[in-house]
């Protein structure tokens, strides 16, 4: 739910209503929301300024509009708060699935000069909230519980947090949940979440068993193995699908997000859609370029499940899950066996669950920590060819970070790769990261929305934790 050309910074705003909006500021922005709301990329592309479009072209502005509507919906209501460094008409914006602050600014010609968007974060009162936190002696550090709840103590009640630490080997298990502005330890281990993207990992995981098995090879084309040839023979390799530089969009542009569920955008684009989209609608923009696709892992995990002709599903559990021995991790609801934790919104209401249906390969996943430091663990051995195979080099993005097949490889401080991969729904966040020389990791999962505007400590969590580790 994450990585869209869309500037966020995690900011609290402090409101003030002392300022009057000025009515050319009121016009453009009402212009903007409607052109919004109706897709109208075009039509706003209109509004910029010449130094906009130069920032933003008319490709790039599309994809951050469709990347915005996808994780937030349509925008019902947005009020002035003020103005912001002078130039920034800023908006409390409320959309379908979230709150945003949009600031538009505009030149002496009326036209917009300068756009962003940051979350809106209200003033959480936390003088009240209570730490009944436990140490596990010889476990638990008090450094580590007390940044667990500094990270926690802003999420609404009812929260849950599973977490797994896995120190030189050694795993441990620590839960938390927040109830009546309390925060205090319980075991939930074995309890099931919805992961999110982490399951982009799996995904590639099976594509590495694919290719130790000689199915497939990386750069092979993925049109060789389809039913349905892709429009204009376009060549997209399985590489390309596991690390985003297919050029492929976020999602497909026949899933009209204006049209879906908000509360399960994913259900009704099922293989009809799919084939319909790769053949009539497929379009590459920025090929080798990092672009992160729910759509590419998705169509990843509908290839290999084509060639095997077998369900998403199947796969997972005959190649992934048995050999580790996670019981209780799924891709399908219906199979779910241990305890599953619902998910919340924003205000720490629950929410249903998402199902991906044809894009399983992109979020369907659903496990435990206990489960997820199976796998883990199994990291460390390095006769796990397959494993071995998705923490290789394949793409270098910045300097400080590499892609892999799914994981994100980061440099750490004490010079140490981590490969890293989150997930977030409607209803959870999760972060797991992983520093195979220490044999170390992390492991978190959640019950708080990607569209918290504190979702943010979840990742925090997981690297500050992590951090604790390496001094060791």
């Amino acid at each position: 739910m994450k990585n869209i050309i869309l500037i966020v910074l995690i900011l609290v705003v402090t409101l003030s209503f002392g300022q009057t909006e000025k009515a050319e500021n009121k016009v453009i922005t009402e212009k903007f929301v409607d052109n919004y709301n109706n897709d109208d990329h075009d039509g706003i592309f209109s509004m910029f300024a010449d130094v906009m479009k130069d920032a933003l072209p008319i490709d790039k502005t599309t994809e951050f509009l469709k990347g915005l509507k996808s994780q937030a919906g349509n925008i019902s209501n947005h009020k002035f708060i003020k103005y912001e460094n002078g130039t920034y008409a800023s908006y409390k914006t409320t959309f379908e699935r979230t709150v945003f602050i949009l600031n538009i600014s505009i030149d002496d010609n009326s036209k917009i000069n300068g756009l962003f968007v940051k979350p809106f974060l209200e003033e959480v009162n936390t003088e009240n909230v209570i730490n009944h936190l436990t140490i596990k002696n010889g476990l638990m550090s008090k450094e580590q519980s007390e940044i667990i709840f500094e990270s926690t103590k802003k999420f609404p009640n009812n929260t849950q947090i599973s977490i797994a630490i896995i120190n030189n080997g050694e795993v441990y298990y620590y839960g938390m949940n927040k109830e009546n502005d309390t925060i205090s330890t319980i075991e939930n281990q074995k309890s099931v979440f919805e992961i999110g993207s982490i399951s982009k990992v799996f995904t590639s995981t099976l594509l590495a068993n694919f290719v130790i098995d000689g199915k497939v090879k990386l750069n092979g084309n993925i049109n060789d193995y389809l039913k349905t040839p892709l429009k204009n023979r376009i060549k997209i390799s399985f590489t390309d699908l596991a690390n985003h530089t297919s050029g492929l969009p976020r999602l497909p542009s026949n899933l009209d997000l204006a049209k879906v569920k908000p509360e399960n955008p994913y259900i009704e684009y099922k293989e009809k859609e799919m084939k319909e989209y790769l053949t009539k609608y497929l379009e590459l923009s920025n090929k080798g370029e990092y672009q992160y696709s729910n759509l590419g892992v998705g169509l990843l995990g509908y290839t290999l499940s084509t060639i095997e002709n077998v369900t998403y599903e199947t796969l997972l559990q005959n190649k992934i899950f048995s050999k580790y021995d996670m019981q209780n991790s799924t891709a399908d609801i219906t199979k779910i066996k241990g305890d599953l934790v619902r998910g919340l919104n924003n205000e720490g209401k629950e929410v249903p669950n998402w199902e991906f249906s044809v894009l399983a390969g992109a979020g369907a996943i659903f496990s435990t920590v206990e489960d997820l430091s199976q796998f883990t663990i199994s990291q460390f051995d390095y006769s796990h060819k397959e494993l071995k195979l998705t923490r290789v080099k394949t793409f270098e993005l910045n300097e400080n970070m590499d892609i892999g097949l799914g994981w994100h490889i980061l440099k750490s401080q004490s010079k140490n790769l981590w490969y890293w991969h989150n997930g977030g729904t409607g209803g959870y966040s999760s972060s797991m990261v992983i520093d195979e020389k220490s044999k170390n990791g992390i492991i978190i999962l959640s019950n708080v929305s990607a569209f918290n505007p504190n979702m943010g400590n979840i990742d925090n969590l997981c690297f500050e934790l992590m951090k604790t580790l390496e001094k060791e």
